[in-house]
């Protein structure tokens, strides 16, 4: 049974919902189970959660509104990032998920709005997986981000995010206290099997050999 949680979402529950959670965000015309067969492949025990942006660009749902391409809207930006927020602790209560184990897979605008959960609602994310991501904002003060970890993953050739975007969200993620990993792709904005290969040995090594514990 789905909740009513403000979002259309749909939730895959792994081997015992105490264990990992993973919150999927979608790229720009995505859906709540765009990114499934994605967690599948980086961790097939955990709990996937797959919220549906709002926002509708020309037909194609974001998770928050641009003014042109690599321009956000800072402030829709910062409304829909508490109001995702907000799913989240009500997803974990409702559906009774261990609210300290809550992971995010994002890719592009996924990726973005799960950097600025990072920023703007510290202690939320424990580990995010951040598929060609841009800097979201800079917040007015760094956050404490020391018990938070995230792999940010760079294509060389990307036409959309250019390399010192990349570069600069990982500066603003250790400024924070994060531990960051960048692993770069020799690729566009498109995700490769190098990006599933690394992201999946860095969410093993945290979680401690795969398992949604």
């Amino acid at each position: 049974m789905t909740l009513d949680l403000g979002f259309t979402h749909r939730i895959e529950r792994g081997r015992g919902a105490a264990g990992t959670t993973v919150l999927l965000l979608h790229g720009t015309g995505g859906d709540e189970s765009d990114l499934i067969p994605l967690g599948r492949m980086l961790l097939p025990e955990a709990t996937f959660i797959g919220p549906r942006g709002k926002v509708l660009e020309h037909g194609m749902p974001r998770f928050f509104r641009r003014l042109a391409e690599g321009v956000f809207d800072v402030p829709d930006l910062i409304a829909r990032t508490h109001e995702l927020a907000q799913f989240v602790r009500d997803a974990a209560e409702g559906y009774r998920l261990d609210a300290s184990k809550i992971d995010a897979v994002g890719f592009s605008n996924g990726a973005n709005i799960a950097a600025s959960l990072l920023l703007l609602h510290p202690g939320l994310i424990r580990n995010a997986v951040l598929f060609r991501p841009m800097v979201p904002l800079e917040p007015e003060s760094p956050p404490d981000l020391r018990d938070t970890a995230a792999l940010i993953a760079g294509g060389r050739m990307d036409p959309i995010v250019p390399p010192e975007q990349t570069e600069r969200l990982g500066e603003l993620l250790r400024e924070s206290g994060a531990e960051v990993m960048m692993a770069w792709q020799p690729a566009g904005h498109g995700l490769t099997q190098g990006d599933v290969q690394a992201s999946k040995a860095w969410l093993e090594q945290r979680l401690g050999g795969g398992a949604a514990t």
